[in-house]
């Protein structure tokens, strides 16, 4: 099993696909895990905190029970008045929920973890605890030692450590004090430690001075210093420190805290620590006018206090130092000098390496981030002594040029030159984004919500780049497209409508001739725009040895599996700047990570042997921590949710598009099979007569039957996946939709249908869903409409469309398919509104099957031009009605164009 983030952020224990992967079950109570957290996210935060408190378990988990251990520690630290249980909320620090959000690992909703989603579970949490504690028959104490006795031990006795300005050799004060009580006005009062022993002397208190002292002699075990100071009794006196025992006291606070003891410290520790000298490393490019992928970087060492340079004599007082804390330009400054010295060392050596040739531009990216390279060394070797002591940034225009790729936002808006569309804010910032990284010779990912409109972002950069180049058209490089051969006819399409000033080539058989014996080379010569798929790229040598203006890639999930051909095929393009189009979430997998980005800035992740001891590294710790390759990717991913509030209210409430499908090469044959037999059977029919229009709408509806899978109009039984482009596209879309954990409603006319699509979509989501006919009864359409809408319900609907078409409201779809065709628009609306409905708060994404070369190509095209003509070709009294269509007429109009019907 593995833990997932819903679009709601509410946390769900689901099977993984691949058991053999390691998961929750790989472990003991991974049971008990799952039914916490069935009852509440609250319920199963607090198991993990208490229950599996210092269980191994995977690091979606361990990640969420950090969380749930922050919220206990902070709890025990509030004060609770134990005669009336009456405990403070503890509210949520959202000063650090975002870094936890950045060192979060990769798991299915990781695009849902915000601020928002885990201060809701802290105060979830919160709730559940503090109303059991007020139910406990102990008290909070109690409450805390039943769900796990090491939580019992925190929250009594606190370390003060303060300055004492008066005294240059004894500069800082130690005191223990606990607290006795709350006063009247809720405040903490304290009291020395050493009153303790007196007013909690007598039997009847023994109890309560023990529970007070055990944190103290706990953390003894781990500290050498509270040792020494409980052992001498001191630990019951207000002392005066040195600088040096100050500095010890502070570099044992986490263990302290770990022991259960409360920690009071000067706010210039508490707040971040005090300043401390750092080896101040800046990169910047060697040339002062711009910055780009082929750009070399270079070094300037310093060693710096906050930013300000030291003086030779300050660091040799520094490294002279031998009491951890020194005071230098009127502050407490903190030192290690063996460790400083040794950072310094070693960046000197580094850049003593980099001005020997420079530093790639990848390089530069990864030792800001945090990461190793080919001059630093491994991953343990930076992040021993050297990264804490260390403090690399960027130079003037590398930081604005990071900066600008980071927040698309303050690129600039506006639409290119001729575009023929209205873009929406974000789109234009979108589009901006692609300009300003593709121009620095970079890789960018667009990983938009499906529906955000990918594709005219993309189309505007095309444009842009027709309008911004000067060199001749003979001079020009074209951009390679590569796409799924199901969705060559939207790319057209779209181009044409948005920018039919952009020319368009296309390289598949679909597009050329039925006589023609090419590979398309020399068809698509001088055009703007190459379309191909990832099947041609494979077989077409010279589409891999062309040196293209811009690669993308749409639809590059694509890729996501390093080992297949199709991937091999795509990173082997070359060109100036590559793009990857995706609607899926691409930080969720590690592997699909790397090659995803093995395509765009190869060499960013390292070869995949060292991603892989890379990512060892990173989960090593007793914690995994993924901030510095979320901090490495970031810059060269867009990606924007349908549920960002700065996206939703710039939306239209539905959105709709058709999707074109092709035939598989069964179907192709029947399809033919059946307009032949149509043609016989039209020779010996009478011309206006009630046989021939009931022979004609009989094989209109085999021909639709065909469209959908070969196994409906046979009555096979058979729905092999392989043998339908309609089921091809379905998988396609609904994976996507899957990862997104998003709802989706299929319609279809034919009850028979129903069934094997739901067996189908069983396999994708890889959950079960919901299917509603004819045959369905009120109370159990009633039900089924009840689980579909929960949170966590069914993934998918399946509903025949006169049966689903009204009377429902099922506003947790987020997408609707129109599996095959109606051709009424107004049927096929009502049944569109089961989910764009009042109270539907997502957009609503219309997906409507058409089977390339075909009658419903056709169809469709005739009631997107006139919508009106939808209900004559049905109902009929127009002059075009099909069933008085000539022989000619119609034998033309049914026709299979085999050429726009196949994929291969």
């Amino acid at each position: 099993m593995e833990l997932c983030i819903t679009p709601h952020g509410r946390l769900v224990l689901r099977d993984k696909p691949d058991q053999a992967s390691g998961g929750v079950n790989d472990f003991p109570g991974a049971a008990l895990i799952r039914q916490a957290f069935l009852e509440s996210d609250a319920r199963g935060l607090l198991h993990l905190a208490t229950s599996d408190l210092k269980a191994a378990l995977p690091s979606d988990l361990d990640f969420v029970r950090q969380i749930a251990r922050n919220y206990l520690t902070r709890l025990c630290q509030t004060p609770i008045d134990e005669s009336t249980k009456a405990v403070h909320p503890v509210d949520p620090p959202s000063s650090e929920i975002e870094d936890w959000i950045q060192q979060a690992p990769p798991m299915v909703g990781l695009e849902y973890l915000t601020i928002e989603t885990v201060a809701h579970w802290w105060s979830e949490l919160d709730t559940l605890v503090r109303s059991e504690i007020q139910q406990h028959t102990g008290g909070a104490q109690a409450y805390l030692s039943e769900k796990n006795p090491l939580w019992r031990f925190v929250g009594r006795v606190t370390l003060h450590l303060a300055e004492n300005k008066r005294d240059l050799d004894y500069p800082f004060a130690f005191m223990a004090t606990y607290t006795s009580k709350l006063s009247s006005q809720g405040r903490v009062q304290h009291e020395p430690l050493g009153r303790a022993l007196q007013n909690f002397s007598g039997a009847k208190n023994r109890q309560a001075l023990l529970s007070l002292l055990v944190p103290i002699h706990k953390a003894a075990e781990s500290s050498p210093l509270i040792k020494e100071l409980v052992e001498s009794n001191e630990i019951y006196s207000p002392l005066a420190w040195t600088a040096r025992d100050a500095y010890h006291f502070l570099q044992e606070v986490p263990v302290l805290e770990e022991s259960g003891l409360i920690v009071r410290l000067p706010d210039w520790w508490k707040s971040n620590r005090p300043p401390k000298p750092v080896v101040n490393v800046k990169i910047e490019g060697k040339k002062k006018s711009s910055i780009g992928v082929d750009s070399l970087l270079g070094f300037q060492v310093h060693v710096a206090l906050e930013g300000e340079d030291l003086t030779l004599q300050e660091l040799k007082e520094i490294l002279a130092s031998t009491e951890g804390l020194v005071q230098l330009k009127g502050k407490w400054v903190e030192v290690d000098r063996e460790k400083l010295k040794q950072a310094l060392d070693h960046w000197k050596n580094v850049e003593q390496l980099s001005n020997q040739g420079g530093v790639t531009f990848f390089e530069g990216m990864r030792l800001l981030a945090g990461l190793p390279t080919q001059l630093t060394g491994s991953t343990s070797d930076i992040n021993g002594g050297v990264i804490e002591w260390s403090g690399l940034s960027a130079g003037p225009l590398l930081e604005q040029t990071l900066a600008q790729l980071r927040q698309p936002e303050d690129l600039g808006s506006g639409t290119p030159r001729g575009l023929k569309a209205e873009l929406r804010p974000y789109q234009q910032t979108g589009w901006n984004w692609l300009r300003f990284v593709t121009r620095l010779g970079l890789g960018a990912c667009l990983a938009d919500d499906m529906g955000l409109g990918k594709t005219v972002q993309v189309i505007a950069l095309l444009l842009d780049e027709k309008n911004s180049t000067k060199k001749e058209a003979s001079d020009r490089r074209p951009h390679l497209l590569v796409v799924p051969a199901s969705l060559i006819a939207n790319w057209k399409s779209e181009i044409a409508r948005f920018a039919p000033q952009l020319s368009v080539g296309v390289v598949h058989p679909s597009e050329w001739a039925a006589s023609s014996k090419t590979d398309g080379q020399a068809e698509v010569q001088g055009q703007d725009i190459i379309i191909t798929t990832y099947g041609m790229l494979t077989r077409t040598n010279w589409l891999r040895e062309a040196t293209w203006n811009l690669a993308i890639l749409d639809e590059a999930q694509a890729i996501k599996n390093s080992g297949t051909r199709q991937t091999r095929a795509a990173k082997q393009l070359k060109a100036r700047s590559r793009i990857a189009m995706t609607g899926t979430p691409v930080e969720n997998r590690l592997s699909d990570l790397w090659s995803l980005f093995d395509f765009l800035n190869p060499g960013l992740l390292g070869e995949s042997k060292q991603f892989s001891k890379l990512v060892k590294q990173m989960e090593s710790g007793a914690s995994a921590n993924y901030g510095p390759l979320r901090r490495l990717i970031q810059p060269y991913i867009l990606r924007r949710l349908k549920t960002d509030k700065r996206v939703i209210a710039d939306l239209p409430e539905k959105t709709e598009m058709t999707v074109y499908c092709s035939l598989s090469r069964r179907q192709a044959a029947l399809y033919a099979d059946s307009v032949a037999e149509l043609a016989a059977k039209l020779k010996e029919a009478k011309e206006g007569g009630i046989q021939r229009k009931g022979l004609v709408l009989a094989q209109l509806m085999r021909l639709k039957q065909i469209c959908n899978h070969p196994a409906q109009m046979l009555g096979s039984g058979d729905y092999d996946p392989e043998h339908s482009g309609k089921f091809e596209r379905l998988e396609a879309l609904c994976k996507e939709m899957a990862e997104r954990q998003e709802k989706v409603l299929i319609f279809t006319q034919f009850r028979e249908m129903t069934f094997p699509l739901s067996e189908y979509l069983t396999r994708i989501f890889e959950r079960p869903g919901l299917v509603l006919h004819g045959g369905t009864s009120v109370k159990e359409r009633r039900e089924l409409v009840n689980a579909f809408q929960a949170p966590d319900g069914p993934p998918y609907f399946v509903l025949s469309l006169k049966a689903g078409g009204t009377g429902l409201n099922l506003t947790e779809a987020s997408h609707v398919v129109h599996f095959d065709r109606w051709w009424n628009p107004a049927i096929e609306n009502q049944a569109t509104d089961r989910a764009f409905r009042i109270g539907q708060k997502r957009n609503v994404l219309v997906h409507k099957f058409v089977c390339r070369g075909t009658v419903e190509e056709k169809i469709d095209a005739m009631i997107t031009e006139k919508k009106s003509l939808s209900q004559e070709i049905v109902e009929g009294s127009a002059e075009t009605q099909l069933t008085e269509m000539s022989n000619a007429e119609l034998l033309q109009f049914v026709a299979l164009d085999v050429r726009k019907a196949l994929n291969d």
